[in-house]
């Protein structure tokens, strides 16, 4: 029979010493996103909960040390110190994001053909946003970064970080916040394992023709010209995969 006891503003049932950190975890991030532990109030002390729970310290500093991770608590030193519920931001949540995708396409639960589709379909929608919402603040970023990735001189790491700035203002020109979360993970994660696995083989200067084309049909605020450019970089960026791949088995 299952025991349940109950503290203020977290329910709890009896665990298990099997994945007892991770049920704890789970079991106080369930009342963080239910709204019955707040932002800013305090845990109960690490003896408490290991009493509560039946379980050791250490356990309990395990699940803490989770849900840190997940930026749902933060800790403070001091006479009123301790644990505290906080809401993640909305960079850490994409940040975490980013640092999950780049996982999953290390262990190969992402291929490189899944990136390009999800990069064609999400940045579709951001490249016609933008062509509605830019400003020319945003058009001033991308010719920016255009500039930088002009130059000879330019490493490979420079010039795939003003590669990913171009797609980063080009997202942010849309104006969407879901948009912005959602594309954080194809621009910050995905882009550099792109570039990372191309750049041997691809011409910048192709690069940054596709880049101009996206910017002037931005400019312009025609969005048949922005994603017709943008699916001829992706479709480039494909071939560019076939190549690298064929080198290395050759």
């Amino acid at each position: 029979m299952t025991v349940q006891r109950k503290t203020t503003g977290l329910e709890f049932d009896d665990v298990v010493t099997t994945s007892a950190a991770k049920q704890i975890a789970e079991s106080v991030r369930g009342a963080i996103l239910e709204g019955r532990l707040k932002v800013d109030e305090r845990l109960p002390s690490e003896d408490e909960l290991a009493v509560r729970f039946k379980v050791s310290r250490p356990t309990i500093r395990e699940a803490l040390k989770r849900l840190a991770a997940q930026h749902l608590i933060r800790s403070r030193r001091g006479p009123a110190g301790g644990n505290f519920v906080t809401a993640p931001t909305a960079v850490d949540a994409a940040f975490s994001l980013a640092n999950m995708t780049t996982l999953m396409v290390a262990v190969g639960h992402i291929s490189l053909d899944d990136m390009a589709t999800a990069r064609l379909e999400l940045e579709s929608v951001c490249c016609r946003l933008a062509c509605q919402q830019r400003t020319q603040a945003d058009l001033d970023a991308m010719n920016v970064e255009i500039g930088l990735q002009k130059k000879s001189a330019l490493t490979d790491e420079e010039f795939c970080a003003a590669d990913v700035r171009f797609h980063r203002a080009l997202v942010n020109a849309g104006g969407n916040a879901v948009m912005k979360f959602l594309m954080h993970s194809v621009v910050e994660a995905l882009q550099p394992i792109s570039n990372m696995v191309i750049y041997r083989v691809r011409e910048r200067q192709a690069i940054v023709s596709y880049h101009k084309r996206i910017l002037a049909a931005v400019e312009e605020r025609d969005e048949e010209a922005a994603v017709k450019a943008l699916a001829d970089l992706v479709a480039y960026t494909q071939d560019s995969y076939r190549e690298s791949f064929a080198r290395r088995t050759a």
